[in-house]
C-alpha cells in the first residue's frame, strides 16, 4: 500500500491530519478515481477506530452514515448539500504531478524491481490515476514496455464539415487509447466504451500505430457522401 504521505496533494490536506483524526463527524472522502479515496479511507478510519464504507450512489451513502454518524465513506462525487459532517477531496495525479516520481519509487519497491525506471513511466497524461501507475510499473517489470508517446499535438480539427470533423476526432481517439492500453485491445474498447467488434471495425478503419497496422482506408458514409465542391474542407483520404 502506498504510504499516506506519498498521495497526490498531501502536502495540503495531510497538514490537517490530526485535526480530521480528532473529529467526531462524519467524514465524506471523495476524488478523481484511482486518487486513493479508498487507501485514503480505509487508513483514516483504522485510525479513528471507526467503521468506513465504499459507496457508489449518494443515497446509499447518507442512509449509511445514518446507521454510523461517526463513521468515514469513500465516494466517487462530492456529498449533497444534506450532509451533516466533514468532507475531504482528494486530488488526481495530474493536479500534483510532482508526486509521481516517488509513487513510482514505492510502487517499484514492492514488485521488487531495483532497476532505474524510464521516465517514460512518469510522463503524463496517465490518465491521472494510481492504479494507471501501478500498471505502468507491472507491464515494465513483466515485459518491459513503456507507455507509447502522445504522438502529434493536440488535435487540429480544420475542416468545415461535421463528418470530417469526426472522422478526425474518431481517429485521434482510438489512437490514444490504443497507446494508453500499451495495444491491449480489450482495455482500449473499455477505456473508449465500445464493443470489441466496434473496436476492431476501428482499427481498420483508422490503423494501430502500437501494433503498427496501417488503416484499410475504409471512410465511413457519412464522410463519402461528403460533397467537397461545397465547403473548403481538405480530401479526408489525404490525412
Amino acid at each position: 500500500m502506498i504510504p499516506l504521505a506519498l498521495l497526490p496533494g498531501y502536502a495540503q490536506w495531510g497538514a490537517h491530519l490530526n485535526e480530521l483524526l480528532a473529529r467526531p463527524e462524519a467524514l465524506w472522502i471523495f476524488g478523481p478515481a484511482g486518487s486513493g479515496v479508498s487507501t485514503v479511507t480505509a487508513e483514516l478510519a483504522a485510525r479513528r477506530g471507526v467503521p468506513w464504507a465504499e459507496v457508489a450512489a449518494e443515497e446509499e451513502a447518507l442512509t449509511w452514515l445514518t446507521s454510523h454518524p461517526h463513521g468515514l465513506v469513500a465516494a466517487r462525487t462530492a456529498p449533497p448539500g444534506s450532509l451533516d459532517g466533514l468532507v475531504l477531496r482528494l486530488p488526481g495525479l495530474e493536479e500534483d504531478p510532482a508526486c509521481i516520481p516517488a509513487i513510482l519509487s514505492a510502487m517499484a519497491a514492492e514488485e521488487g524491481l531495483e532497476t532505474t525506471l524510464p521516465s517514460a513511466l512518469a510522463a503524463l497524461p496517465c490518465p491521472g490515476n494510481l492504479r494507471e501507475l501501478r500498471n505502468r510499473v507491472l507491464r515494465w517489470k513483466l515485459f518491459g514496455q513503456a507507455p507509447e508517446p502522445e504522438t502529434g499535438g493536440p488535435l487540429r480539427l480544420e475542416a468545415e464539415d461535421l463528418a470530417t470533423n469526426l472522422h478526425a476526432l474518431e481517429r485521434f481517439l482510438l489512437h490514444r487509447a490504443l497507446r494508453r492500453a500499451y495495444g491491449n485491445r480489450v482495455e482500449a474498447s473499455q477505456r473508449l466504451g465500445v464493443s470489441r467488434r466496434q473496436l476492431y471495425l476501428l482499427i481498420r478503419r483508422h490503423g494501430d500505430p502500437v501494433r503498427g497496422e496501417p488503416a484499410a482506408g475504409d471512410l465511413p458514409l457519412r464522410v463519402r457522401k461528403r460533397q467537397p465542391a461545397q465547403n473548403s474542407s481538405p480530401d479526408p483520404e489525404a490525412r
